[in-house]
């Protein structure tokens, strides 16, 4: 590896962790921040919701546009201007004044972030070969999926020792860094096509049906899919997905060339990251809900519970991204979401009794987990690392192996559209599915209770504790019928790892197209 490349790896690695950090990082903080920013607008619950679903939906809604300005304008000068912008914005966000502020700020933040993800990942498209280049991805995404993993961690630690508002200067020096190592040492490149005129009206579509979906989903979630106006924004978004590749077969120069997927690896690649990335969201989601509002863990106890793969992630990707780029990527992506699955079942089987961890910063013998931990979390944990390692850098390096160089910014920024449309579209369907699991089993156990008053699920929701209010038998039945919620969101993501698979399997083949 040349210095160049050394040093180019370590930008993009730098980069796009700030992305991915940020993505989970401040959720911690989000009960910190409703109380200690003022607000006028919006109510504290709206704007924390807000907060977190502002950042995702600008950074949905532009990473396509973002890769494709990166292959056509320079991949060097649009990485550098999306962490300059990603710096500014994150300084700001830390000094917000209001609430109504800070929520403006995070949109800024996310547009900054999307030329961030296809940027780093077509750098080293363009900078790295063979077996060398396998590796390189294979610590791009050890990092990546590790600061995801290990965000809540860090988000708790920061809030909980110096302020909700290092959730966002953390990243000043990080893009400091990385803005001076681009600078000196990452060269220019760009797709050899000369452009013939880009087609914002696709980037506009585009953006509405990322948008779309991205937006009602999280939108209809946070209301529980009571309010008609998440259904009217998905409604959007999939009439702009349904009508996309007709402008683009009639557009004269595409944003997205549908040729792009006549290779049967890159759609295979970008249908298994819809269905395995879908299963990490309803598998993670549930599981810390389920630990912290069920069984009772503390945050730092629940944060820490996803350290065990995180470690895995990041110390096993480089080397399976290489092994990956010597032998194909195929076993992997067969393997790595197999185990997954395997993982979710054994997370099927943890009982309502599992003890809680109370892990307390005052208390150092709180450091030590309960036996149940080491029993039930502990062993799953571990499987889930090493599949989701397996999985991670092969996924990367057959997705940029299946298209030209020439569009690797705008490959990475389809798939990193799809890996965050995934996670919100299962997320509906899982939470569709706990729900009615939770009350149906809530029902079954309470003789003459009726599941669908609003006034009993107000009092009793899925995977977290009864209110004082609630009646007593109900609550001491809810314990029950959360870990049945929770069991069936374990077997929903395992089916979506072994489709994932199995997708592989059948589209993959040993040999990239």
């Amino acid at each position: 590896m040349t210095r160049a490349q050394r040093w180019t790896l370590v930008a993009a690695v730098l980069a796009s962790a700030t992305v991915f950090l940020d993505a989970t990082v401040v959720n911690v903080a989000l009960p910190r921040i409703g109380r200690d920013l003022p607000h006028s607008v919006v109510g504290v619950l709206e704007g924390q919701t807000y907060v977190y679903a502002g950042y995702l939906l600008s950074l949905s809604s532009l990473l396509i546009l973002a890769g494709a300005l990166t292959d056509t304008y320079g991949r060097k000068r649009m990485f550098m201007l999306g962490l300059a912008g990603f710096g500014v914005s994150s300084a700001l966000c830390g000094l917000a004044p209001s609430l109504e502020t800070l929520v403006i700020l995070r949109v800024v933040q996310g547009i900054a972030g999307a030329f961030l993800v296809p940027g780093s990942l077509a750098l080293i498209s363009a900078g790295f070969s063979g077996p060398l280049q396998g590796r390189a991805y294979g610590i791009w995404s050890g990092a990546a999926a590790g600061t995801t993993l290990l965000g809540p961690a860090v988000g708790g630690l920061l809030v909980d020792t110096i302020s909700w508002r290092a959730a966002f200067l953390i990243n000043i020096p990080i893009t400091v860094t990385a803005l001076f190592l681009g600078w000196r040492h990452v060269p220019e490149s760009r797709s050899d096509e000369p452009p013939a005129g880009f087609d914002w009206v696709g980037a506009i579509v585009v953006g509405i049906a990322v948008g779309g979906l991205a937006f009602g989903t999280i939108y209809g979630q946070q209301r529980n899919w009571r309010d008609p106006v998440a259904f009217v924004i998905l409604a959007v978004g999939f009439i702009a997905t349904a009508g996309l590749p007709l402008y683009m077969a009639r557009a004269r120069n595409p944003l997205i060339p549908l040729s792009l997927f006549k290779s049967r690896a890159f759609t295979t690649i970008n249908i298994s990251t819809l269905l395995i990335y879908g299963g990490l969201l309803a598998s993670g989601y549930n599981q810390a809900l389920f630990v912290q509002g069920t069984l009772g863990y503390t945050a730092a106890a629940a944060g820490l519970m996803f350290v065990p793969s995180g470690v895995l992630l990041t110390v096993l990707s480089p080397r399976f991204g290489a092994l990956a780029g010597r032998y194909g990527a195929r076993p992997f992506l067969i393997a790595g979401p197999l185990l997954m699955a395997a993982a979710c079942l054994v997370y099927a089987r943890v009982p309502a009794t599992s003890a809680a961890w109370q892990l307390r910063p005052d208390a150092p013998s709180s450091l030590i987990p309960p036996l149940s931990y080491l029993i039930d979390f502990l062993p799953p944990a571990l499987i889930f690392g090493i599949g989701l390692s397996l999985m991670v850098a092969p996924l990367t390096a057959a997705l940029m192996a299946s298209v030209p160089v020439a569009h690797a910014g705008l490959a990475s920024s389809i798939n990193n559209a799809v890996s965050r449309i995934g996670p919100q579209l299962a997320g509906a369907v899982v939470f569709v599915a706990v729900t009615a699991v939770f009350y149906g089993s809530l029902g079954a156990r309470v003789p003459g209770l009726d599941p669908s008053s609003p006034e009993l699920r107000a009092q009793v929701p899925p995977l977290n504790r009864p209110a004082a209010s609630a009646p007593a038998n109900v609550a001491a039945q809810a314990r029950e019928a959360s870990a049945d919620a929770f069991h069936a969101a374990m077997l929903i993501a395992a089916g979506l790892f072994i489709a994932g698979a199995a997708a592989n399997a059948i589209g993959v083949s040993k040999k990239q197209d």
